[in-house]
């Protein structure tokens, strides 16, 4: 019988079947579609630990050896690491002694700016051997892999223990969720800093983000249940801050629980736990209605696109993501409705996406003799970066169509 990945438990329940769903960063070439793989994939809710999670899991290597996410291509994500660098240097008093590692470190968007501020002991590791093999500061030292608690060992005898860790976007893609945190347990110091980002679950309850649902995104984590999950390692959440990042994420500084920052839990850890149980987050019936409501905004969608087309209009995508991707088999959207997804990630050009095979260009398109009416906006949490490079097009007319939070058409 399927159990919660987290605690164990048997007491889940099932929120939303997607039904058959291509790996949402599995682009490809027109030549691959007879061989595309596709899984079923369902939302669960644990009841024991509060635990949000897709129930099927995925090899990870087939989810993230080749991978298309380059962060450093997005502006408004460079801004941010360097903030999130300046911020935990200044917090934690990092100096030339320190030692700090972050797992799912991609293309160095963050690691190079913790080099920068002279952080002493710099580690990268990522499993993406096209992304992390990208990254030329020779002051970092790489590790391509999965981490978990074998590495950590491996890491221990090489380094000693290390002052923090960090991961962002990627705690919540780890199939062996366990072994990951046992291996952060091991290679912190007593008094050191595990910090991580994810998508925050109450951002896609109240925003109805089930764009952010898909196989590589396999928790949707609260304050509740990482509380819970670190309970269980002797590790304590001591600080937490909500950022607007990718539509909303919160910010995690975990330690272990004999530590002296541990003494000192910050408000806002209580403000939004206490806000969390009176919105309802240990209990069932608030997971059942977002799961109602997220099936009428598919609702809309469709009707929305079959309508336009109905009245001759051309429609684009905008964004070739992962979240663009749960949208497209969904709503079972495909290049009848939506001729082109633009991107502007170099290495997402030429391929088409997974389950939807719909041909990935340019932003070039938008200016040409082959323009669409209206660009249906994946990327819908990086509006005014994409208005801004695209200003001649809104400026001749063009339209957006928004897909969420509420399904609507800007000018």
């Amino acid at each position: 019988m399927s159990c919660c990945s987290f605690c164990k438990s048997k007491n889940i329940e099932t929120l939303v079947e997607f039904g058959q769903m291509a790996l949402a960063g599995g682009f490809l070439k027109e030549e691959s579609f007879s061989s595309e793989k596709k899984y079923p994939m369902t939302l669960i809710y644990c009841k024991e630990c509060y635990m949000v999670q897709i129930l099927e899991k995925i090899d990870p290597v087939e989810m993230f050896n080749d991978y298309f996410y380059f962060s450093s291509a997005i502006n408004t994500l460079s801004d941010h690491f360097k903030e999130y660098a300046n911020e935990i240097n200044n917090k934690l008093n990092l100096s030339e002694k320190s030692k700090v590692l972050e797992f799912g470190c991609n293309d160095g968007i963050l690691l190079k700016p913790l080099k920068e501020a002279g952080i002493g002991t710099v580690i990268g590791v990522d499993p993406a051997l096209n992304v992390i093999n990208t990254i030329e500061n020779k002051n970092v030292d790489l590790f391509p892999g999965f981490f978990d608690e074998k590495m950590s060992k491996a890491l221990k005898k090489e380094y000693g223990e290390l002052d923090v860790i960090m991961a962002n976007n990627v705690y919540a893609h780890i199939v062996d969720i366990n072994s990951t945190t046992r291996g952060i347990k091991n290679l912190l110091s007593k008094d050191g800093v595990f910090i991580f980002e994810v998508h925050y679950l109450g951002n896609v309850i109240s925003d109805l983000q089930y764009d952010m649902i898909y196989h590589e995104h396999i928790y949707y984590y609260s304050l509740v249940s990482v509380i819970e999950h670190f309970k269980r390692y002797n590790m304590t959440v001591f600080d937490i801050k909500e950022i607007p990042i990718h539509g909303g994420s919160l910010r995690f500084y975990v330690t272990n629980s004999n530590s002296f920052q541990a003494s000192d839990i910050s408000s806002s850890v209580y403000e939004i736990e206490e806000k969390e149980t009176l919105a309802g987050y240990k209990k069932e019936y608030t997971y059942k209605d977002f799961a109602n409501s997220i099936y009428k905004l598919r609702n809309d969608l469709i009707d929305i696109l079959k309508d336009l087309k109905r009245k001759g209009k051309k429609i684009y995508g905008y964004g070739a993501s992962g979240r663009a991707n749960t949208v497209l088999q969904f709503c079972d959207i495909d290049s009848s409705l939506i001729e082109f997804i633009i991107d502007d990630a170099p290495a997402k050009q030429g391929f088409f996406t997974p389950g939807s095979h719909i041909e990935i260009t340019t932003s070039d398109i938008l200016l040409g003799e082959n323009k669409p009416d209206y660009i249906l906006l994946f990327a819908w949490t990086f509006e005014a970066e994409i208005r801004k490079r695209n200003k001649d097009f809104f400026n001749k007319g063009g339209k957006i169509i928004l897909p969420l939070p509420e399904v609507k058409i800007l000018d």
